[in-house]
């Protein structure tokens, strides 16, 4: 019931011209003290590495940005109402969510940059072998507006089967809404057969033997984007070159985790100082520098087919390609949504690419000694690879 009332309170904000009323306010508040330092809202996923990267590694004070210790949320729910409402100027949302803010609730509202690659799987009991063997079963997704949504409804229609809201029978699979804290234990008592979800909730369930990954996400769908990061229209149109400082401390941070992987596990766990998250050192490890030969046995049971992507279970790279934006809103006009959704309809795929991002920030923090080369882009153009 916690996630129906974070999905109808998000979808009540989301009504059109529904987060208004709140942006105004937020917007008279900065414009009165342009100096407002950063707050940062996030939820306890390694989605958020780059923005608690930067803040624990001191990467916004070097870049002359005043920042408050970033806060923790528990519901993308809650996370969404303090941003919407002032309380904090810089989130990481799912990048489907972020086409419902600007589209569905024209809440002026931009995205910046990437958080990372990849990061995210669909984790089954360990009774499941693929996922023809999920009919008459539940799955949980951490929201309907997720790439997580989207990527297993399209696994679920290439092996033949229907995607339902309630009672699956035998050619069917349920999907429901449930909070990532939730999904592990669910999993342990059987009461869902499986979950996709960012990291580091699939590594949990390996820890403590309740599951095991069927495939990464990253495996179907090469080097996608999962969550990101946005501000307000506000602060970018009056204040660009502090954005320009926020994002370069960004960036900064994401090739610092990139290159650091170990450290950043240590520095997010719940024995690190900061206790950014409540993750154990160990379970982060394993996402964020898996054994070698961990990953050959991913290999060989399948949850990776495509070795020659030569992918990382997590991984870092902060320019949002536009070719990523124009798959990802024609794959959502196709994928199954509750609530109210005939907006997507509306939308031109490559003129919301072009709208939902300012890219003109990441650019030019890429443009800082080699950032182009730490993430290996060559430029800033790519083919999207989808594959099942």
């Amino acid at each position: 019931m916690h996630s129906r009332r974070d999905f109808l309170k998000l979808s009540a904000l989301f009504a059109a011209g529904a987060a208004l009323p709140l942006l105004q306010a937020c917007s008279n508040r900065a414009s009165a003290n342009p100096d407002a330092p950063l707050n940062i809202g996030y939820l306890p996923i390694l989605d958020a590495t780059p923005l608690l990267v930067a803040h624990g590694k001191g990467m916004f004070e070097r870049n002359g940005v005043a920042a408050v210790k970033p806060v923790l949320f528990r519901s993308w729910a809650s996370l969404v109402e303090a941003f919407l409402s002032g309380q904090v100027n810089l989130i990481h949302v799912l990048s489907p969510m972020s086409v419902w803010m600007r589209y569905g609730s024209q809440a002026p509202v931009r995205a910046l940059m990437w958080n990372h690659t990849c990061g995210s799987a669909l984790t089954v009991r360990t009774d499941i072998q693929s996922v023809q063997d999920l009919q008459g079963q539940t799955v949980a997704i951490p929201f309907w507006y997720s790439i997580h949504n989207v990527i297993v409804q399209q696994m679920i229609r290439k092996a033949g089967l229907q995607i339902v809201e309630k009672n699956p029978q035998a050619g069917q699979v349920r999907l429901t809404v449930m909070p990532p804290s939730d999904m592990v234990p669910g999993l342990a008592s059987k009461q869902i057969a499986g979950f996709i979800v960012a990291e580091p909730f699939n590594a949990l369930a390996e820890a403590k033997g309740v599951g095991k990954v069927l495939r990464f996400s990253g495996d179907i769908w090469k080097d996608h984007a999962c969550c990101l990061s946005m501000m307000h229209d506000h602060d970018i149109e009056n204040r660009p070159e502090w954005v320009q400082k926020v994002v370069n401390a960004l960036v900064q941070a994401a090739a610092w985790a990139k290159t650091h992987r170990e450290e950043t596990a240590e520095l997010l766990a719940k024995q690190g100082i900061q206790k950014y998250t409540p993750h154990d050192v160990k379970v982060l490890r394993n996402v964020l520098q898996p054994e070698p030969v961990v990953w050959g046995k991913y290999e060989r049971d399948g949850a990776v087919r495509h070795t020659g992507w030569q992918q990382q279970r997590i991984d870092f790279q902060p320019y949002p390609f536009q070719s990523y934006s124009e798959m990802l809103v024609k794959l959502l006009q196709e994928t199954h949504l509750a609530g109210v959704n005939r907006f997507l309809q509306e939308l031109n795929p490559a003129e919301a690419a072009k709208e939902l991002f300012d890219t003109r920030f990441v650019e030019q923090a890429l443009k800082q000694s080699q950032m182009m080369q730490a993430f290996g882009l060559q430029d800033l153009n790519r083919k999207e690879i989808f594959e099942i």
